[in-house]
């Protein structure tokens, strides 16, 4: 089977602080005036080549593998390790400063929103121009226009420009094109995080390896659910270099056990975090208490109170606030919404307010957890999310009043229950 996707010894350096070369005549000329002014500052002297080394970084090191043709992989590694940079180098987004990475085949991608589609066109037009991009001509899109357009599930927004889309509309009809367009190859990166939970199915399934007719799909995400299952390769980055290349099983196991995972916390600040505010919703902070025994933290068969501060200047009718808990795989074990299907609906926002999620009892066994959040409106798919947000530990606890403190070797969930034991009245 040929390659589809080769990498030979690829690298990729930024410099700190480095500022783009002016590449318009109206920045050429500000440059020119501003350098130009009374009272300008010195031009800084030329930096010794310690001091280069040091503003330097290596998104990528050194990296080469290769990806058959009809295979789907996953690129797994903690936040910075280069699987991003990777894509973008394939989607020709970016060049590497050595090494090389070729292509054989129509390719697509999907690696973050606002990339690919014209902000000021419809949707029916930017299927179009992708379409057109790609080389495809305008009878092979029409063959499947349709297909696109129910994929998507946004037919009353299709003659809308996209910049009035939000987040989740966005991506729904951008993997629709990337999916349906006649296409070998599929480049995904962790953008499908923003959809609602069916649509993100919907789009896993169509990468899995019996439905994707075949193409290449090279998948990053942190859902190691998804990896394993969906995925029959893994390449684990690490600080810019490759650390392993085999199955996706094993390579799931590898990065769990060496990842270098941050500590566990109770409690985060959001205040300056631009991915958390949208729409006129800002976050200040979440923190999670343990009601019963402040001390501890949260703890198997404890109450919990996960305590989200937020500022608003749109009172926003029925928001839809979001919680959901994972284990370290990235398997969802719990999601919870103040949207109106969940019975505890919100009215409207404060401008200045706090949500509280008050868990009776936490059915999670010890270990550790990752807390994400999602900010939802009625009929709307998820208009900001944070994955991943918080993480932190549940302890152990004699739940069953029995001398045993469950744990992770046991399943993830506590259930209150009872046995019952005694013989038949008729034994047969």
């Amino acid at each position: 089977m040929s390659d589809a996707i080769v990498i030979e010894e690829v690298s990729k350096r930024y410099r700190l602080g480095a500022s783009a070369p002016a590449d318009t005549l109206r920045e050429a000329i500000t440059r020119f005036v501003r350098a130009r002014l009374p009272g300008r500052r010195p031009a800084p002297e030329m930096p010794s080549a310690v001091a280069r080394d040091r503003r330097e970084i290596w998104a990528l090191r050194d990296v080469s593998f290769s990806v058959a043709r009809g295979e789907v992989v996953g690129l797994i590694g903690r936040n910075g390790a280069g699987k991003s940079t990777m894509l973008k180098i394939l989607a020709h987004i970016i060049e590497p400063t050595s090494g090389r990475a070729r292509i054989r085949g129509r390719c697509a991608s999907l690696l973050e929103i606002g990339t690919g589609f014209h902000p000021d066109l419809t949707g029916r037009e930017n299927v179009y121009l992708s379409g057109a991009i790609l080389g495809m001509r305008r009878r092979e899109i029409d063959r499947k226009f349709d297909e696109i357009v129910a994929f998507s599930e946004i037919e009353r927004f299709l003659d809308t420009p996209v910049k009035h889309y939000s987040s989740g509309m966005y991506v729904r009809l951008a993997f629709a094109v990337a999916a349906h367009l006649e296409t070998e190859i599929l480049l995904v990166d962790e953008v499908l995080a923003v959809g609602d939970a069916a649509f993100q199915r919907k789009c896993l399934g169509a990468m899995s390896p019996g439905a994707n007719k075949g193409r290449t799909v090279l998948f990053v995400s942190h859902n190691m659910d998804a990896i394993r299952s969906r995925c029959g390769q893994v390449h684990c980055f690490d600080r810019g270099q490759l650390v392993f290349s085999g199955p996706a099983a094993e390579g799931v196991d590898y990065y769990l056990k060496t990842s270098d995972l941050p500590a566990p916390v109770t409690a985060i600040s959001l205040a300056d975090n631009p991915a958390a505010q949208c729409e006129g919703l800002r976050l200040l902070d979440i923190t999670l208490r343990n009601p019963a025994h402040p001390a501890v933290g949260p703890c198997t068969g404890d109450p919990l109170s996960i305590w989200l501060r937020y500022r608003s200047t749109r009172a926003f009718a029925s928001p839809g606030f979001s919680f959901a808990i994972s284990d370290m795989r990235g398997i969802e074990l719990i999601r919870l919404t103040t949207l109106p299907i969940s019975g505890f609906p919100i009215e409207g926002l404060h401008p200045a307010g706090a949500v509280e999620l008050f868990l009776d009892e936490l059915p999670l066994v010890a270990g550790p957890y990752a807390l994400s959040f999602a900010f939802v409106r009625v009929n709307v798919a998820v208009v900001f999310a944070l994955p991943n947000v918080l993480q932190f530990e549940v302890a152990p606890s004699d739940v069953y009043k029995s001398g045993f403190k469950p744990d992770q070797s046991r399943g993830r969930i506590v259930v209150r229950h009872h046995w019952s034991h005694a013989p038949e009245a008729d034994p047969i």
